[in-house]
This record gives C-alpha cells, structure tokens and sequence, in this order.
C-alpha cells in the first residue's frame, strides 16, 4: 500500500505543483472530495474553490478556478484555467472582482445566458479571498 501519491496542478500558462502528498480535498461540481494513496481511477470536473494538500512540510491551499482532475495510478493530475497560492492573491483586485460579479448577478435572472459566467467569476474571486485570509 502506497503511503502517498503525486500531484500535478496545471494551468494553460504553468506547472502549479508536481509534488508527493499524502492527501489532496478538491472542489468537484457535484461537491467537495478526497483523494489518498491508492484511490480508485476517476476524472471529473472541478468548479472554483479551495484545493488542500499535505505533504512532508505540512498543509499547502491553492485556489483553483473550473477544471478537471484525473487520478489513475497514484497520480492526480488537476487542469485548471487558472490557480494561485495564497501569497499570489491580490485582495484588492479579488474584492473589486467579486463586487463587480455580485453587482451584476443582482442584476441577471438564473435563467439569463450571461448568469453562469458572472457566477464563475463570483467564484473564482471569492476562493481567491478565501485562501487569503
């Protein structure tokens, strides 16, 4: 039985974190879950939020934006547009983006074409400020 797996967090622009860990929780569509040595084979989707793992020096975060991810072999490998340490998040920026996403969805219907990519970006601001704190 393996004692930890590798992880691979991937952007379009860069390789994120390629590193053994002992346990990763992720924001999947349907609802948060975990993955540890030895999971079953898997892909899904990803929604924005926060992404834990642990490794050797202890509990890391990313906030991770849409996506998929695939564990196969001891090895999870997470495609995300975008994700960022806690250290590369700009609050300021992040609260006026999801300032702007909330005024806009007060504005839209949930069945208006524009409401799910405001809601993405509602999202998206807001892991970002809650990895930041």
């Amino acid at each position: 039985m393996a004692v930890e797996f590798q992880l691979r967090v991937v952007t379009p622009t860069r390789a994120v974190v390629d590193a053994p860990v002992y346990e990763v929780t992720a924001p999947g569509t349907l609802g948060e879950f975990g993955v540890l040595p030895d999971h079953a084979n898997f892909l899904t989707s990803l929604d924005s939020g926060r992404l834990t793992y642990k490794d050797a020096t202890g509990a890391h975060v990313l906030a991770i934006r849409d996506g998929f991810a695939e564990v196969s072999d001891n090895v999870m490998t997470v495609l995300a547009e975008a994700a960022e340490a806690p250290a590369e998040v700009n609050t300021t920026t992040a609260r006026a983006e999801l300032q702007a996403a909330e005024a806009e969805l007060g504005q839209l219907a949930p069945i208006d074409p524009a409401f799910p990519a405001a809601d993405g970006r509602r999202r998206w601001a807001q892991a970002r400020l809650d990895i930041a704190k």
